[in-house]
Parts: structure tokens; sequence; C-alpha cells
């Protein structure tokens, strides 16, 4: 299979490329530092022969991602599984899925596939700005990452969504890959989750025939994703203080680094995902709708499948209740649930370093997070 040279710059490595970028990563200094952080007591010469060991993307993943991954969830989880019954494990599909984690949304599904049956995981869709690190841009395009250029003039990123477009299609199509992108553009900071449908008209820039035909070409899956505690609410809330008080507010060089450090090692208590069906049938529902039209209609299905299919746990709707001051879903937790979520929340306040934090905002700011999908759930089941 050749690869179209249009995509090198964004694609994940190919097998021959590998030997280099292993070479690259070792010979970095930070990302030895991070190997010795990872494996404590082990010869980096050891690491360096085992990685060296993996031919292809697939087989690095199985060798180092799964096994880190399955000693990390025993440290920050009380479980962590998927339910796949609504898609076939034997076909390819484009996951989209509500974002909490910047890091493990896309690397636990990639685990959870295999433990599923899948015999590949999938290629991930990941901003560039992420990837200020020669090494974590070596490091994500092992791992089969594809990148998302972002900051571009407005030609210049009309250009690179359709190049973005059409390698999706290329993965599914040609390579037999599963794809993973987040509905919306970075996280939704209150976990009201909604599909953006400039996603959705990026991904039908690529493929042949009507919108409806291109969006089905690329087999998408909406998948919801839960956590029971977010080890990154605080931050979130942090961030959000910052934004409503400073008009032109933009991240520290360090804020997504520390982001992806807390969200990787925080406590997540327990987590679910959830596979809705391919959306194929519903697309030929709406194929001749308008085009503006199509794309609202399409996002606001994945966001029903979406909300449908949370996993709610305790702390959604004690953070409901509180945030409303009524008792109206008490019979969904207990009074040592209540108490556990408290002081979970007064922990996590206490972390905000603000200058001059605004506490009630801050913890309305953290219910509303936590409130969010168990409301977004339940006006669906009312309808």
């Amino acid at each position: 299979m050749t690869i179209p040279e249009a995509f090198d710059s964004i694609r994940p490595f190919e097998p021959e490329e590998l030997p280099q970028a292993y070479d690259r990563l070792l010979a970095d200094k930070q990302f030895v530092e991070v190997l010795a952080f990872l494996y404590p007591g082990v010869p980096a010469e050891a690491i360096a022969a085992k990685m060296r060991q993996c031919r292809t993307n697939l087989e690095f993943q199985k060798t180092f991602c799964y096994t880190f991954l399955e000693q990390l969830l025993l440290k920050v989880a009380k479980g962590c599984d998927m339910d796949t019954s609504q898609v076939d494990v034997t076909k390819r599909y484009t996951f989209v899925s509500n974002h909490r984690d910047i890091v493990l949304d896309s690397a636990l599904l990639d685990k959870l596939l295999i433990d599923a049956g899948f015999t590949t995981t999938c290629e991930i869709a990941i901003g560039d700005n992420l990837l200020s690190l020669p090494w974590v841009r070596d490091l994500v395009r092992v791992n089969k990452a594809f990148i998302v250029e972002r900051s571009l003039p407005p030609r210049q990123m009309l250009l690179a969504s359709k190049r973005l477009a059409e390698y999706m299609h290329f993965a599914i199509a040609q390579k037999n890959e599963n794809v993973w992108i987040a509905q919306r553009e970075g996280r939704a900071k209150d976990s009201d989750d909604r599909t953006q449908p400039a996603i959705l008209k990026m991904m039908a820039m690529g493929g042949e025939g009507s919108p409806a035909e291109r969006l089905k070409q690329l087999h998408i899956v909406p998948l919801a994703i839960s956590y029971e505690y977010d080890p990154c609410d605080f931050l979130k809330a942090k961030e959000l203080q910052q934004r409503r008080d400073t008009t032109d507010f933009h991240k520290a060089p360090g804020d997504d680094v520390r982001s992806m450090q807390t969200g990787i090692l925080g406590y997540k208590g327990r987590i679910h995902y959830h596979c809705a069906p391919c959306i194929d049938q519903f697309l030929d529902t709406v194929a001749d709708m308008p085009k503006g039209e199509l794309f609202d209609k399409v996002a606001a299905h994945i966001d029903q499948e979406i909300h449908r299919n949370y996993r709610l746990y305790p702390s959604n709707f004690i953070a409901l209740d509180m945030l409303e001051g009524s008792n109206a879903h008490e019979d969904r937790y207990t009074k040592e649930d209540k108490a556990f979520f408290d002081k979970y929340l007064q922990g996590q306040l206490a972390k905000i370093d603000l200058e001059k934090p605004d506490h009630q905002f801050l913890r309305e700011r953290m219910l509303t997070m936590y409130a969010n999908p168990a409301r977004n759930q339940l006006i669906l089941s009312a309808k």
C-alpha cells in the first residue's frame, strides 16, 4: 500500500520509519527521564532493546502502552470497561466521543478495543498545540496518532482541514484502521458535551458523493466516556475563572503538560466506555436534507447517543442536587456517598492556586461538571 506524500507531515509513522523514531526518542534527555520515572530501576538499555524489538506501531502499543495502562488502572481506578454490544469487532469505525482527559480518553480506548477482541487499536486525532516538544511529537506518531493542525491562516486552515479529512477516509478505507476524534475541539470544561457541526463538516471534506455519503464512509460510532471522578476538575474550574476575569487570557506554556500529568496520575474511580450503534443507517434517513441542516441534525443525533449512554455515578446526582438545593435524586446515592463527595470536592477546591479565588464561582463550576451528564441524560429520558 502506497501512502500519498500529502499525508507525510500529519500521519502516524509507518513501520519502516520506527527505528529512526526510536533512535531520536532514546537520544532525547527528557524522554529518557520520563522512562526512568515510568520504569524505576529498569536499565535504559533494556527498555531501548525492547523498544527496538517492536516492528509495528501496534506491537509498540501492546508492549508498552497496554501494560502501562494495566498497571496505571490498578492505582488510579476502581475498574474500567467498555460495552461493545452494539458494534461488530471485525469492522472498522470512526469513534466520535465526548472529551474529558487529554491523554487517557484515546489511550484507554486502545486498550479496551484490544480487550473487546478488535485486531487493531485506533489512529488518534491530536492537536498540534499539544506537540511543542519534538520528542512528544515523535512519540505520539509512534503511538498511531495523526496531527490536527491548528492556528493557521484561513486559506491554509481550509487546505489542512481537507487533508485531515482525506487522511481519515484513507485510514478507514485503505489502511483498515479505526479512528478516534473528539466531538469538539478541546475538552468541554463544564461536561456539557455537544458535537461541533464544524467537526462533521471537516470530516465530509474527504471521501466521495453527497455529505451524508461521505460521513457514511467513515462508519461513525458515538462513544460515551464516563469517569466517576475527573482529576483535572480543579484545573478546569481554575481556567474558567481565569477566562472570566481576563479578557485576553491564554494558557501558560506548561498548563497542558500539567493537565496531562494530572489526568494520567489522578484518581478516577470507575470508568466506563459505551459504544452506540454506528450511525450509517441514521444517515440514510437524513441524506436528502440541505447541507446546513444535515450537519446540525447529525451532531444532535451523536449528542443524544452519548447522553443516553453515559454511565452515571452517585457523584453526578449528588452534584445535581447540591446545585439545585434539593433532594430530588437522593434515591441514587447514600449518606456515605454524599459525605465522600463533599470531602472530595473540598479537597479539589483547596488545590486551586489563584491569587483571588472566587470560592462560590469555583464550587459552582465544579458541581456543574459533575451535574451536567446527569442533567443531559434526564432531559433525554423525559422526551
